[in-house]
């Protein structure tokens, strides 16, 4: 027998004594029985990897030696896919339109990827190109990482039960907390799963997230601190099916659970949950408080099923809840888990979903462009129902339009122009009168100069950026175009340009022209200032033209590149923010240099660099429609360049190149920077990339 000694609830400085004093006991021969533990070394033995775990009970260690594991026929946990290339083939839920499809066989499908812990319920807010099975994922990576062959089986695990409702759970948490995964889903290396038979399924993700899977998860693991809860470990811990009571008992305490998370979803308008916010909710506003309080319920329904279940006795249950109590680390709380780097970065959620002023705001811009659907507000349409937590994720969330009842005259360009029949302000006053809100205050001032910041806080999660309300200004914002992602086309801009941005200048010059001949003559200081304000404005307007101008003939959006990609050329015109403006520009220079050849918009403005390179890269090839061009498969299942192409690369070069669009991105990386500061290309600079406008050596 070897004796193990115990002092970890001590504080450090209480320590030495605590030990002391078990040693002591020890050599007296009446050791303390909750710090001194006697143990056969060969006991340990029955706990996969063989830990330590000295201080388990004698049924607790029967149960790793008398059950069978989790891992059998009809159960089974899972590693996913990595892409190894998450900006180019990962988007936000909301970057790609609401129409486009998102189920399997889809270009776009959910992607599980991990995530702060959130027992029972999480949003999924990723979507993977898994076009074809991941096919130009799988031409990446074979050309990145030549050891693999021919196989990136590996990588992308296309074997495992993706788009099958399960579990899934983050890699790294201070507890074992699953949430339900969805039918239709793909899941990552970061995003775990489970499977078991859909009766037991609901009942299987309440056991998971009680206090006794948790322990056995961290005994098998050899540790309490952050564990890193890995799909081995969990495949060979003890499991037990469940009675008809039991399941029935868990099952309904999961899905309640889910529900109650969910509902606390409700009003963050990122989330497929989205509904309202709060403040819209009149007399039915969701009471915090009292879900709390009947999460805290449930979760005390499931701890007790699951020790009945288990056969767990008081005194190892009392050591079970001890654990628990305890925290993590002496640097972590509970609630302050911890990620890996290129895991999850998420947005201001506490923006989206809470009850104040931003969050209403933001809804009436959305109202404002016909995405979210006032008549829940008002009455006129009835809640949705919840969906079962296993349904596919929706493309819209319920608080959208139901597809095909968006409003007829739904705007794709709002203006900051008191007066303008697309005057955003008005528009957004006029919605909270219909839905008897009080607007926030000085909502005009708001939206010039804070809404846009906080858009995109609360747009950006998993290190990505994606507002969808993009605000293009004047350095002062003293004028302001909106356009919404889902409703612009390549016309968008030239409508921007000759419909909102010059009649707006005209109509400024004439009243500085106006004002220059009144006050001609004796005017006084107020007045001076007044004619020094509109003549700032004039000016601005004719600078914020000129971009729109050189922008407009060459702009052609594409969601299947992401929101920063679609809006990098645009860099100049968002002056106001210039922390977004740096991002746009850094994005800019790199899809200049080469870097993001996959991009539709690459090839739209430099074709003469990016067919070439579709001949040498079979993923490129596969983005862009030219697989077959320059590519054959071959009866072993390989693939390998075409010595003849079925069209030549000038030929392909010739009707991809635009003489327009190559003018105007010609002009478009000439044009001096605006004066002040800014983030632009010095002449070296410049004169390298209209060498690669031209089809030289960028």
């Amino acid at each position: 027998m070897t004796a193990f000694l115990r002092v970890l609830d001590p504080t450090a400085d209480e320590k030495p004594n605590a030990l002391l004093r078990a040693i002591r006991a020890l050599a007296e021969g009446s050791p303390e029985p909750h710090t001194t533990f006697e143990r056969a070394a060969g006991s340990f033995c029955a706990i996969p990897g063989s830990p330590f775990a000295y201080w388990l009970g004698p049924r607790v260690r029967e149960l790793f030696s008398k059950l069978p594991k989790f891992e059998c026929d009809d159960r089974t946990a899972k590693i996913g896919a990595s892409t190894k290339n998450n900006f180019r083939f990962l988007r936000l839920d909301w970057e790609i339109g609401p129409d486009v499809p998102r189920t399997r066989g889809s270009r776009w499908v959910p992607f599980a990827k991990g995530g702060k812990r959130s027992p029972y319920y999480a949003d999924i807010y990723l979507l993977v190109k898994w076009e074809a099975n991941a096919r130009e994922i799988e031409a990446e990576l074979l050309a990145k990482f030549p050891y693999l062959g021919s196989n990136a089986e590996f990588v992308l695990h296309r074997s495992h039960p993706h788009f099958r409702a399960g579990a899934t759970w983050t890699l790294r948490a201070s507890r074992f907390a699953p949430q339900f995964l969805p039918a239709g889903c793909v899941f990552s290396d970061r995003g775990y799963a489970a499977f078991v038979p859909k009766a037991d399924l609901a009942a299987t993700i309440a056991a998971f997230n009680s206090l006794v899977f948790d322990y056995l998860f961290k005994v098998a693991l050899g540790r309490h601190g952050f564990p890193e809860f890995i799909v081995g470990t969990l495949q060979s811990l003890p499991w037990k099916d469940f009675s008809e009571g039991g399941r029935r008992v868990l099952s309904a305490s999961a899905c309640r659970a889910w529900s109650l998370m969910r509902s606390l979803d409700s009003t963050n308008e990122t989330s497929h949950a989205f509904l309202l916010p709060e403040r819209c909710r009149g007399g039915a506003p969701l009471d915090r408080a009292a879900i709390d309080i009947e999460l805290t319920s449930l979760q005390r329904t499931v701890d007790d099923a699951t020790f009945a279940h288990y056969g767990i006795v008081a005194e190892d249950r009392a050591a079970i809840e001890l654990a628990a109590q305890r925290p993590a680390s002496s640097s972590s709380s509970e609630d302050d888990d911890v990620r890996d780097e290129d895991e999850e970065e998420s947005g201001d959620d506490d923006l989206s979903a809470g009850g104040g002023s931003d969050a209403l705001g933001s809804w009436l811009v959305g109202v404002a462009f016909g995405r979210f659907d006032p008549r829940l507000a008002t009455g006129e349409r009835a809640i949705p129902p919840e969906p079962d937590p296993f349904d596919p994720l929706p493309s819209r969330s319920p608080g959208m339009y139901p597809g095909g009842e968006e409003p007829a005259d739904r705007p794709d360009i709002l203006v900051d122009d008191e007066g303008h029949k697309g005057d955003l302000g008005a528009r957004a006053l006029s919605i909270a009168e219909r839905v008897k809100v009080d607007a926030p205050d000085n909502l005009r001032a708001w939206l010039a100069k804070e809404f846009f910041p906080l858009h995109i806080k609360m747009y950006s999660k998993s290190r990505r950026k994606a507002p969808i309300y993009w605000q293009l200004a004047t350095p002062s914002a003293g004028y302001s175009v909106w356009l919404y992602l889902h409703a612009f086309s390549k016309d968008t801009l030239f409508r921007v340009q000759n419909d909102y941005v010059a009649p707006k200048l005209a109509h400024e010059e004439r009243r500085l022209e106006s004002l220059t001949t009144e006050l001609r003559d004796g005017a006084t200081s107020a007045q001076r200032k007044q004619l020094a304000a509109q003549e700032g404005l004039v000016e601005e307007l004719r600078a914020f033209l000129d971009e729109v101008k050189r922008i407009a003939p060459l702009w052609k959006p594409n969601l299947d590149d992401g929101v920063i990609i679609n809006f990098a050329p645009l860099w100049r015109l968002v002056p106001q923010n210039k922390a977004w403006q740096k991002e746009l520009k850094f994005t800019w220079d790199a899809l200049v240099d080469g870097k993001y050849d996959w991009a539709h918009l690459a090839m739209h403005l430099w074709p003469e660099r990016v067919v070439p390179r579709c001949a040498k890269d079979r993923s490129l090839a596969i983005a862009h429609g030219l697989e077959g061009v320059f590519w054959a498969e071959g009866t072993d299942g390989k693939w390998t360049s075409r010595e003849t192409p079925t069209r030549s690369v000038d030929e392909q070069v010739r009707e991809w190149t635009s003489p327009a669009v190559k003018s105007a991105l010609k002009s478009l990386l000439e044009a001096p920077v605006a004066s002040g500061k800014s983030t632009g290309r010095k002449s070296g600079g410049r004169r390298k990339a209209a060498s690669a406008a031209e089809g030289g050596d960028a």
